[in-house]
């Protein structure tokens, strides 16, 4: 009986250790690489990311999408207006970092479970409870940033006007 405890126990091991396998790289002397799942002479070992995996709702907490757009426009009515307070419209101004601050508001106030959620140039960079939203190393030129407010679904419930500002950065050729 405890000869087959150790047996299993053993397979079992064996079995966790094979799972969990190391990926080696090796690059020879013309340049190829080569990947393997066993160790190489010159070779080194591969650290890999864990794999993303993505946990579906039940279905029964899934409801019908005229229901929750439905419950998106009652939202989105609350508000009177979302706004971008700065930059204000047409300002221009120099960053070296590429780094803009950007100060979201809504009449009334931010209710509980949305957000603000800031796009530049049509696409998002940042949301925010609080209605600041820092856009790190922005190109140099003109670019459009408009506010929106997203529920706890993320959807878009409430979007305001679209602004346009320049930032101006240094050159290296200057």
């Amino acid at each position: 009986m405890t000869s087959r405890i150790l047996v299993l126990t053993g397979m079992i091991t064996l079995a966790s250790i094979t799972a969990h396998g190391e990926v080696y790289r090796h690059v020879d002397a013309q340049g190829n690489v080569t990947f393997s799942d066993e160790p190489m002479e010159g070779g080194e070992a591969v650290q890999l990311k864990p794999v993303t995996t993505i946990t579906l709702p039940k279905p029964e907490d899934v409801r019908d999408a005229p229901e929750v757009i439905e419950e998106a426009r009652e939202q989105g009515e609350r508000y009177t207006s979302v706004s971008i307070v700065s930059p204000s419209d047409g300002e221009a101004f120099h960053s070296g970092s590429g780094n803009i601050q950007i100060q979201v508001t809504s009449t009334p106030a931010l209710q509980p479970g949305h957000r603000y959620e800031v796009t530049l140039d049509g696409q998002p960079v940042g949301q925010s409870t609080s209605g600041s939203v820092m856009i790190k190393h922005i190109d140099r030129g003109t670019h459009e940033a408009t506010a929106h407010i997203i529920n706890r679904n993320g959807i878009r419930i409430r979007s305001g006007n679209t602004i346009s500002f320049t930032v101006h950065r240094p050159s290296r050729l200057n």
